[in-house]
Parts: C-alpha cells; sequence; structure tokens
C-alpha cells in the first residue's frame, strides 16, 4: 500500500514539474523580447526609418566610443567594441525600443577611478611594445583594459544577481529629482574632464573627493599653458555644433534627413589636422592609431575583482538607474510597457558577456536616445543597423581617425551633454511643485559633484526615504492607497431607469512617489470596469430591442435608441494632506488618460497648493471647472451638463 502511494506520488510530481512546450515558448518570449517583436516587423512602414536611424546612432557611436574610452583611461579601440558587442545583446533581451546601449560617461568616470589606482599612469615606462600582444598594443594597454573589463563582468553579475533577486521594483525608491540632479552632477564631471582637451593642457588625472575643484585649481594655475590653436578650434567646433543641431531641430519636420554635423566635423577636422600637420606644428593631441580588427574573446583578470568591488556596485547602479529611466520614458511616450526586472536581466548580460570581448562598462545614454527620438527610429532594428556600420568603422575606417584631434572630439561631447546640463530648468519646476523635491535635487547635485555619482545617487535615495519616513505617518506607510468608493445615481430629467453612473473615490492618504503609481494603477483599473459594465449593460439592452423588433412589439419606448452615457470620476482631495512632484504627476496622468477614455473628471475639496501645483505641472482642460470646493458642487455640475446636453439634444431634433 505504501509503495503504491508512493507511485501515485511521484506521478503526480512528474505531473508537476514536467514543462510543457507552450511553458516554454512563452519563457523564452518572455526573456528574449526579440523573438516577440521580431516576427511581427513591418518592413515597409519601419524599415526606412529604421536605417536612417541607425546610420545617425552609429555616427553618435563611434564619437561616443572613442571620447568615453578615453574618459575611462583604456585606448580609444575599446570604446568602438563596447559600441557594438552590448548593443547586439539589448536588441536581444531588452524591452526599450529607443535605448541604445553603449559607452555611457557615468561608468566610464566611475571605471577610470578603478583603472588610475591599479594600473596608473606611472606604469607606461614599466611595461614594453609588444607586437605580439592583442591588436600590438602595449602591455600597459592590456593591463588598463582588463581592469575595466573586470568591472565590467562584476557589475554585469551584480546586475544579474539583482534580476535573480526581482529587485527591480526597488527602483521606485530612486525618484525623479534624484535621477535629475545625479545625471546632471554627472555630466557636470564629463565637461571638466573634457576641459583639459579643449584647452589643449597637459594635465595629470585627478579623482577623489573635491576633485572637481582641484581640477579647476590646478587649470588656474597652469593658464599661461593653454593652446591657442586649440582653445580657437575647440571654440569652433563647439559653435558649428550648436548652430546646425539647433537648425536641424528647428526644420525637422521640413527635412526628412538631418544633416549629421558631428560626421561632417569629425572627417573635416581629421582632414585639416592630416594635410597641415597639426600634432607636430602646433601640438595638437589627436586620437592615434587606432588598429583594426576584433580580436578573440578573452576572459577578464579575475585576480582584481576583489580590488573593483566599489566600482562595480557604482557601476551596477548608476548604469541601470539611468537607463531604466530612458527605457521608461520612450514607453510612456510610445505607448508600451517595459519590465524593470527584464532591464536588469539586459544590461546584465551586456556587461558580463561583452567584458570577454574587450569591452569598458556599458549604459544607455541620453544623447543617443534623444537622437533615436529625432530620426524617427521604430524598433531595435536601428540600433543593429547601427551595429553594422560600427562593424565597417572598426575594419575599415577606423585608422583613418588616427587624425582626429582630442580638442574637436571633446567638443562633440560637451555639445552631446546638452539633454543633461539643461536640465537645470527643472528647478523651477520642482520649485513651484513641491519645494522640498527642490532641495533634495540641490543636496543631491551638490553631492554628486563634490563626491561621485554613485555617492549623489545613494545620497538622494537615503534623503528621500528619511523626509518621506518624517512626512508620511509610521502607522499609514504600510497602506499604500486606501481609497474609499461610492457610487451615486443621477436621475434625469425624466423617471426611466437611465440614470447617469458618478463614481467618486476618496484619496485618503497622501499621494508621492511611495504610492503614486498604485494609485494611478487603481484607479485605471476601475475605469475600466465601469466601461466594461457600461458595455455590458448596452449590449443587453441593444439585445432585448431587436428582439422585441422581431417579434412585432415594436413601440415608442422601444424603439429608442440605447443612451450610452458617459461615465463621470470625481476625485474627493480632502485627504490628501500632502504631496510631491510624482504624487501631482500621476494626477495629470489619470485626468489624461480618462480623458482618453472619454471620462470626465472633476476635482473636489483641492488645496490652493495642489491646485497651484497642478495648474503648473499639466496643460489641464481650460474650457469647463475642474476644480471645484466640495464633492456635492462636483455632483451639482455634471448634473446641470447632463441637463444642458439634453435640452441641446432635444433642441437639435
Amino acid at each position: 500500500m505504501t509503495g503504491a502511494k508512493r507511485k501515485k506520488k511521484n506521478v503526480l510530481w512528474s505531473k508537476m514539474h514536467t514543462p510543457h512546450c507552450e511553458d516554454i515558448k512563452y519563457w523564452c518570449r518572455r526573456r528574449l523580447p526579440i523573438l516577440e517583436w521580431a516576427p511581427h516587423y513591418n518592413l515597409k512602414d519601419n524599415l526606412l526609418p529604421d536605417i536612417v536611424s541607425g546610420i545617425m546612432l552609429a555616427v553618435q557611436q563611434v564619437t561616443q566610443g572613442l571620447s568615453f574610452a578615453i574618459l575611462s583611461s583604456v585606448h580609444p579601440v575599446f570604446g568602438l567594441y563596447a559600441s557594438l558587442f552590448p548593443a547586439v545583446i539589448y536588441a536581444m533581451f531588452g524591452m526599450g525600443r529607443h535605448v541604445a546601449t553603449g559607452t555611457f560617461a557615468l561608468t566610464s568616470l566611475i571605471s577610470a577611478n578603478a583603472v588610475e589606482r591599479l594600473v596608473p599612469q606611472s606604469h607606461r615606462n614599466l611595461t614594453t611594445y609588444n607586437q605580439s600582444s592583442v591588436l600590438g598594443l602595449s602591455d600597459f594597454e592590456m593591463q588598463r583594459i582588463g581592469v575595466a573589463a573586470a568591472v565590467s563582468f562584476l557589475a554585469g553579475v551584480i546586475q544579474v544577481t539583482m534580476f535573480i533577486l526581482q529587485l527591480g521594483s526597488a527602483t521606485f525608491l530612486v525618484t525623479e529629482p534624484v535621477i535629475s540632479a545625479m545625471t546632471t552632477g554627472a555630466a557636470t564631471h564629463v565637461v571638466t574632464s573634457q576641459v583639459k582637451y579643449l584647452l589643449g593642457i597637459k594635465m595629470p588625472y585627478i579623482s577623489g573627493p573635491l576633485g572637481f575643484f582641484y581640477i579647476y585649481a590646478y587649470v588656474f594655475e597652469n593658464i599661461k599653458s593653454v593652446r591657442l590653436e586649440a582653445l580657437l578650434l575647440s571654440l569652433v567646433s563647439i559653435v558649428v555644433l550648436v548652430v546646425v543641431k539647433e537648425l536641424n531641430e528647428q526644420f525637422k519636420r521640413k527635412i526628412k534627413i538631418v544633416l549629421p554635423v558631428d560626421l561632417v566635423l569629425i572627417i573635416a577636422a581629421s582632414f585639416a589636422c592630416y594635410c597641415t600637420d597639426m600634432e607636430s606644428t602646433y601640438g595638437l593631441d589627436v586620437v592615434g592609431h587606432i588598429p583594426k580588427g576584433i580580436p578573440p574573446p578573452q576572459a577578464p583578470p579575475m585576480g582584481v575583482l576583489s580590488a573593483v568591488v566599489t566600482e562595480a556596485f557604482g557601476v551596477a547602479l548608476v548604469g541601470y538607474v539611468a537607463s531604466l529611466a530612458l527605457a521608461q520614458g520612450s514607453a510612456k511616450k510610445f505607448k508600451y510597457s517595459v519590465d524593470d526586472n527584464q532591464e536588469l536581466l539586459a544590461h546584465g548580460l551586456s556587461n558580463v558577456i561583452s567584458s570577454f570581448c574587450f569591452c569598458i562598462p556599458s549604459a544607455a545614454a541620453m544623447g543617443r536616445t534623444a537622437g533615436l527620438y529625432s530620426t524617427g527610429s521604430k524598433t531595435q532594428v536601428a540600433c543593429l543597423i547601427s551595429c553594422i556600420f560600427v562593424l565597417i568603422v572598426i575594419y575599415a575606417i577606423g585608422p583613418l581617425l588616427h587624425w582626429l584631434p582630442m580638442c574637436v572630439l571633446a567638443s562633440i561631447i560637451v555639445v552631446g551633454l546638452k539633454g543633461m546640463l539643461i536640465q537645470f530648468r527643472d528647478l523651477k519646476k520642482y520649485w513651484n511643485v513641491d519645494k522640498i523635491d527642490w532641495g533634495i535635487w540641490i543636496l543631491t547635485y551638490v553631492f554628486t559633484i563634490c563626491f561621485a555619482a554613485n555617492i549623489g545617487l545613494l545620497f538622494g535615495v537615503v534623503s528621500t526615504i528619511a523626509i518621506v519616513i518624517g512626512r508620511f505617518p509610521r502607522e499609514k506607510t504600510l497602506n499604500i492607497i486606501n481609497m474609499k468608493e461610492m457610487e451615486f445615481k443621477v436621475k434625469t430629467e425624466t423617471d426611466d431607469e437611465t440614470l447617469q453612473q458618478v463614481k467618486i473615490i476618496s484619496i485618503s492618504n497622501p499621494l508621492v512617489f511611495l504610492n503614486a503609481k498604485k494609485f494611478g494603477a487603481d484607479v485605471m483599473n476601475l475605469i475600466q470596469k465601469e466601461s466594461q459594465l457600461l458595455d455590458d449593460i448596452n449590449k443587453c439592452e441593444q439585445n432585448m430591442l431587436l428582439h422585441s423588433l422581431s417579434n412585432g412589439n415594436c413601440n415608442d419606448d422601444a424603439a429608442q435608441p440605447c443612451s450610452s452615457e458617459k461615465c463621470s470620476l470625481v476625485l474627493d482631495c480632502s485627504g490628501l494632506t500632502f504631496f510631491d512632484y510624482s504624487g501631482v504627476s500621476m494626477i495629470v496622468e489619470v485626468y489624461r488618460d480618462c480623458k482618453d477614455k472619454n471620462v470626465d473628471v472633476s476635482l473636489a475639496s483641492c488645496t490652493a497648493s495642489l491646485i497651484k501645483a497642478l495648474t503648473y505641472c499639466g496643460n489641464l482642460d481650460s474650457e469647463k471647472p475642474i476644480f471645484f470646493d466640495s464633492v456635492s458642487a462636483a455632483i451639482c455640475n455634471i448634473y446641470s451638463n447632463k441637463n444642458l446636453n439634453k435640452f441641446s439634444d432635444h433642441s437639435e431634433v
């Protein structure tokens, strides 16, 4: 008897754990999004925009790859590899259609700390030039890329571990002001790192706490060593880039293909430097020799992993947060969804696999995403097409970039950071909506400037949590959203059974970044259920009408068409004790989504500060009143509008 039971139990166990074919297909489509969108790719509508976007993206990838590799203290050719392999891997595993993974200024700055600490510039004279080494580079260059690849490998392992632990949803702790301040501070660091190339000054590597100020102190102390030729060429390059890009932005609707000014400037500067021999004549720094081809894969040095743990954590967190913000922004803009945990897997694999191909740490960049927006990219095919052109540069065009002046390359990088630097304008927005968010922005930026991007990010998250705990009552932090739902039936002029649905939602908790997303999801689910219920009622009434007509029982009442009553929503904000920018943004988003679904929204019992924040944050409908002193006033307005609409309908008849 015991054996029979055990046999039965084993059969049940095998049935429970035997994977079905459909389950495997679903898992593959979920973890490899390319299997989901590639079979449905529309060649007619999407191929041409993706090709144009891919070409423009390749120009950005090459220029940023060269400059961010130098920023990471490795040979420029390794930046080209980091513009190729991570982009291919993310295209297979990532969900952001307008996210181009490659070299990133923030991760390059962080990894440079490990490179300069473990393989300082003083070791250059202790190594030899070895023709038999990889790509014919010196042992010094190979040691440096080994450290950078180790940082990339360990950062990828951390991100994959976070994916396994399903920690992607924890990014809600990183609010928009923190991301904005951190990226702006990091962009300021990058501009500072390019000053020596813009001015043509020979400068030692300076990092660590307050290194930002030490760099400018060194520049002012050695101001007499500025090369006027490099300064003049930098100014001309910046002016040309800014003017042409502004013209492209102004006339992008009239012209189908924008002028690739970065590519034109690189070609013109390289040709001019070659013809005039600026390197010897004026002493300008140039990119130098770029070897052809891609070396065979090689594992990063595992012996240095313990020495780069700090930098690896910084790369993993900063790179993922910045990339996820871009992915979520593009998803919101183009109406598709992004899985936070899947993005962790995509970026983790991009860093782990690419580290075996001599790549520096990778992440998404705002400039590349903005470029994909402006050129009309449709899918990740644009990134794959850009990889083809990057391959052409690696195997054919790379050596021709030997004469590219470093000051021109630095100018391209500085202008490309415009999108991050103009985030200073967000300060006005945060000041008008929530002054505490404004203060967090300022302090996060200061910490990023004084220390590093990962320190600034950590400070922003900790200070945000501390402030929310102080403002948010402890006993209510677990109860993220507590909405009281009531239904009111407002009778029409006649005493018919046709009644208008009015949903009243009372917000009884503060609305901050902790519960803003759940509030929006709960409201939209309620609207969805209500719309489905009304559709079912209308279908039922139509069936009854058809049935009565088929039986010959046609009368005036039965012959009347079913009135599709418009659903209205009243948000009672009397319990909304305080809010932040995320909460206000969610109310505006709910309002716009309801408007798209033909649902009228009224806001009752709003404080003056909430009305000011909502008016400033979003362009709400000003044709009819939205804000009311009480719920009853909002219902009376809905009732009067309904009667007015019925009166106008009767008048037209």
